[in-house]
């Protein structure tokens, strides 16, 4: 009895241990496995995203990898844009990077059924609209048939869901469902630049007004420029895009076309609005901060002079500076809505600063930082007329620029010429 007792005992310890040898290998495989598919989407998710940290701190987001990179240091286009539509549609999910999500129905009824029309933006038609909260905000639909109205709707989320600048257009909301794809910005009560030099029942700007605006818009840019990492391209800066609070502060909006700038030159498709776009990165398909400034150098213009850059506002500039040599009378062609009520000195330095600006080569143009201080103490210095200013609030902004390509304008019958421009406004 001992005996079968013993053996059987044997026997269960035997089984045991070929059961735990043969059992330990097998957990080994499944949990190495595990850890292996762990790895793989771990380096999967890093692989398409680049993150924004914003002025150092530790918050980001991420921006979509195309496996290709054509636009951007580690990115182009939004290769994973169906699953991050797809994440941003899910009903379990109640916001985005901090962003309110409103469903479809609330949408229509603080449009009152999308009677309340505004505007129309690049992709779609633009809506004011008031929330359960009273809150008046702008609601931009974005085409639902359009790849492009995707992207554009992804890029705003992504970017303004983390840069937050006073300056900057707040995204307030979205919403992602039934095919219908809207961005909730606070709304502007003066509307946009634009409207403003297209008659729609404003009253002229003044040339302060006009000044404040463009200071505004620069440290927008600044802003972008240097206080993101990687730093951001708008790639769009135009009138339409620069919205008037009450207070007429500008603030610029419509990122769509937003990208982290390059860090090493690649070709892009060129994309933009004709008449602000940087003649460099037309012919090199590769766009930097520089081309920013290039188009805010043409803002700048436009604010001087009222004039539409998609009407030949640059060569009615390249005309006027035939002259050269920085003795260019711009009061020449300053906006007759001005009546003449402006600091003639102080227009004809911003003018200068704005040539300077739209340099064919971007390497001779002032970056965002030096603008921003040099119409800072441009607005604030108070000319005499009786005393000759030269410019040296711009010169004291040190641009470090090459000055070897400027163009060199004719200077021939000048003032024929400014006749002549003045007899078609």
């Amino acid at each position: 009895m001992n005996n079968t007792l013993l053996a059987l005992i044997i026997g269960i310890s035997i089984g045991f241990v070929i059961g735990f040898g043969v059992a330990l290998p097998i957990i080994c495989c499944l949990r190495k496995r595990k850890k292996h598919i762990e790895l793989e989407k771990s380096i999967s998710r890093r692989a398409v995203t680049v993150p924004i940290h914003v002025n150092g701190v530790g918050s980001s987001t991420a921006l979509a990898d195309s496996n290709g990179a054509v636009e951007s240091p580690r990115t182009s286009e939004w290769s994973h844009m169906a699953l991050w539509l797809e994440g941003l549609r899910r009903k379990s999910v109640v916001s985005a990077f901090g962003i309110p999500k409103y469903s479809y129905k609330e949408i229509k009824k603080a449009t009152s059924n999308f009677t309340t029309i505004i505007g129309h933006g690049a992709f779609g038609p633009v809506y004011k609209a008031e929330t359960l909260n009273g809150e008046i905000v702008a609601v931009k639909v974005l085409d639902n048939n359009s790849k492009q109205g995707e992207k554009e709707f992804l890029t705003e989320v992504l970017l303004l869901g983390r840069l937050h600048h006073r300056n900057l257009v707040d995204l307030v909301g979205y919403t992602a469902e039934k095919g219908q794809h809207m961005l909730l910005y606070e709304y502007m009560s003066n509307g946009s630049l634009a409207s403003h030099f297209n008659g729609e029942n404003h009253e002229p700007l003044s040339l302060k007004v006009r000044f404040q605006i463009a200071l505004d818009v620069a440290r927008a840019l600044e802003y972008l420029h240097h206080g993101a990492a990687p730093p951001v391209v708008h790639r769009d800066i135009k009138s339409s895009n620069i919205l008037l609070d009450q207070f007429m502060r500008a603030r610029v909006t419509d990122f769509g076309l937003s990208r982290p700038e390059m860090i090493k030159p690649r070709l892009s498709n060129v994309r933009g609005t004709f008449g602000y776009l940087d003649p460099e990165y037309i012919s090199t398909n590769t766009y930097t901060k520089k081309s920013d400034v290039y188009s805010f150098g043409v803002l700048l213009f436009e604010l001087i002079t009222g004039r539409n850059p998609q009407q030949g506002l640059m060569d009615y500039v390249k005309l006027a500076a035939m002259d050269g040599e920085d003795k260019v009378a711009w009061e020449e062609i300053a906006d007759s809505h001005l009546n003449g009520k402006y600091d003639v000195r102080k227009l004809n330095d911003i003018a200068a600063l704005a040539l300077r600006c739209v340099e064919d080569a971007s390497r001779n143009r002032p970056s965002m930082r030096d603008i921003v201080q040099a119409l800072s103490k441009l607005c604030k210095k108070k000319h005499r007329n009786h005393i000759k200013i030269s410019l040296d609030a711009v010169e004291e902004a040190s641009f470090e620029m090459d000055r070897s390509e400027t163009e060199d304008f004719p200077s021939t019958k000048h003032s024929n010429k400014m006749r002549r421009l003045h007899s078609r406004q």
